[in-house]
């Protein structure tokens, strides 16, 4: 089942065969936090900050928020305007044009697609190190670094999860449901029983609770509020798949604007009870369990498992094996429908636009997302010292890149309403500016910092870093394939299939004075 070209003809938004109604708002709140995958996330990201911040981990977490607050709401009034799975590509498409739209598409699917293969690896590594724990064995840990093992575990993990999003959304709900559960009462179990051993005087480092953890201005250098922000761009992304999902979800207008707040909300509530309790149990020194070890700092869930929950603590592996997994599965949902948007407006070949006449998923995007990302981390495995570290790091770019043209598209697009009330003032031209300049500040200094070959894993091509390498080919293959397509689908860059769109003051000066006319 394909989307009818006539839908198109007129250079407007139209429908593209997705079954429509069938995602609530706790559905998109789960499949949301799913995406974002705290269990992961939050244990590789606790022991950096800590070495950057100390016990300000929780107003850095605040600071950090913030961007990602200001080009919510960006997203949520462009939502509310423009329902449609394309998101960024289409809101950026009818903002700016068919070329900047273009490359907004292209800087989520890369994001996605990155990160795709990089919570592949990072189950793979987990479910070696769940098996080790389970069995005793500790070696079986060490099977997860060899790379033909590494990779061809990696790819059934992929292939699990494509089987799964390519099915209709009720089996991604219904298989989210379990999964995020499970993770959310392992960390709320995990973070209270650290509280209960400082409470019995059985904690490492008892460190006592301070509201002073929470004062943003005790941060007192900036390169620290600057790894704030930067770890906001790796712990807090994903709530946009609440987004894509639009055209399947119940008051498509609302519900997906509503889940996008109430997940933020969620993670950032669950990340501080996380913080203040790890901080109270194991301080912030360097020491056997301090959060300032250098020797936990990969994986400190881990690390603080046996300590603070002994027999149980295989479930905090399991925990963010699950998260992984999961989030591995729900990620899919948002390349798969920005490529499947892409395809129904002319911007990518037809068979991108094609729908299960089954499953009423994007069947045949949802594949090619797959190979890519599968193709992807294996290259990357090869060639990468340390794989994940150089993805996260290339991954945080292209969010800023996409995230900072859709923040952008917002405040250009409702250009004619900045001042029509107070409301507008703040959250169409106020908020999404200045989180689209902070991420886009963001972008330039990590392009210029990463060309140190030091940078990341310290991985290099011909001197330059890994990761600047990877940034900057990412997006040149999306020009290259851009042009490629201007030549091929002359129609979409001519604005004939998705034509930019007239401000909504504009729009109703010309009804007016039709009416008038009338």
């Amino acid at each position: 089942m394909s989307s009818s070209p006539v839908s198109t003809e007129t250079g407007g938004l139209s429908k593209k065969g997705l079954s429509a109604g069938t995602i609530g708002l706790i559905g998109a709140v789960v499949i949301g936090i799913s995406c974002i995958a705290p269990a992961y996330t939050f244990t590789a990201a606790i022991g950096p900050t800590v070495g950057a911040v100390g016990v300000q981990v929780p107003a850095i977490i605040l600071v950090g928020f913030i961007p990602m607050l200001l080009v919510a709401f960006g997203y949520r009034e462009l939502n509310n305007r423009m329902p449609d799975s394309g998101t960024s590509f289409t809101w950026a498409s009818r903002a700016f044009g068919p070329w900047i739209g273009w490359m907004a598409g292209w800087g989520l699917i890369a994001a996605t697609v990155i990160v795709l293969s990089n919570l592949a690896g990072i189950a793979v590594d987990f479910l070696f190190l769940l098996i080790s724990q389970l069995s005793g064995n500790p070696d079986i840990a060490d099977l997860a670094s060899v790379i033909p093992i590494n990779i061809a575990v990696c790819l059934l993990f992929v292939l699990g999860a494509t089987l799964v999003s390519y099915r209709d959304m009720q089996t991604t709900q219904k298989l989210q449901y379990v999964l995020v559960t499970f993770q959310v009462i392992v960390l709320v179990g995990f973070s209270i029983a650290a509280i209960v051993q400082v409470a019995t005087g059985n904690a490492f480092d008892a460190t006592p609770f301070d509201w002073s953890w929470f004062n943003p201005f005790a941060v007192t250098s900036f390169s620290a509020f600057a790894a704030g922000l930067s770890l906001s761009i790796f712990i807090f992304w994903g709530w946009d798949v609440t987004l894509t999902m639009n055209e399947e979800t119940k008051d498509p207008e609302k519900t997906p604007g509503r889940a996008a707040t109430i997940t933020v909300v969620t993670i950032v509530a669950l990340y501080l009870l996380l913080a203040v309790a790890m901080i109270m149990y194991s301080g912030t020194g360097d020491g056997e369990f301090g959060l300032g070890n250098p020797a936990i700092q990969d994986n400190a869930f881990f690390a603080l498992a046996g300590p603070i929950l002994g027999p149980l603590a295989a479930l905090v592996s399991l925990a963010v094996l699950t998260s992984s997994a999961s989030s591995l599965q729900s990620t899919f949902v948002g390349p798969a429908r920005t490529l499947l948007a892409m395809g129904h407006y002319g911007a990518l070949p037809e068979k991108f636009a094609k729908v299960s006449p089954r499953f009423f998923t994007p069947g045949y995007a949802t594949i090619v997302s797959a190979i890519v990302a599968a193709g992807f981390y294996a290259v990357m495995r090869v060639v990468s010292t340390n794989v994940l570290s150089d993805t996260i790091l290339t991954l945080g770019m292209m969010i800023c890149f996409y995230y900072g043209l859709t923040a952008f598209a917002c405040v250009w697009y409702f250009r004619k309403q900045w001042f029509d009330s107070v409301r507008n003032v703040f959250f169409t031209f106020l908020f999404p500016l200045v989180g689209g300049v902070i991420l886009a500040v963001l972008f330039v200094t990590t392009l210029i910092d990463s060309m140190n070959p030091e940078y990341g894993s310290g991985s290099e091509l011909f001197g330059v870093g890994l990761v600047f390498v990877l940034g900057v080919t990412i997006i040149l293959v999306g020009v290259i394939i851009m042009i490629w397509q201007s030549i091929a689908r002359p129609a979409f860059f001519r604005g004939e299939t998705l034509s930019i769109d007239a401000p909504p003051s504009l729009r109703r000066g010309a009804a007016a004075r039709r009416k008038d006319t009338v």
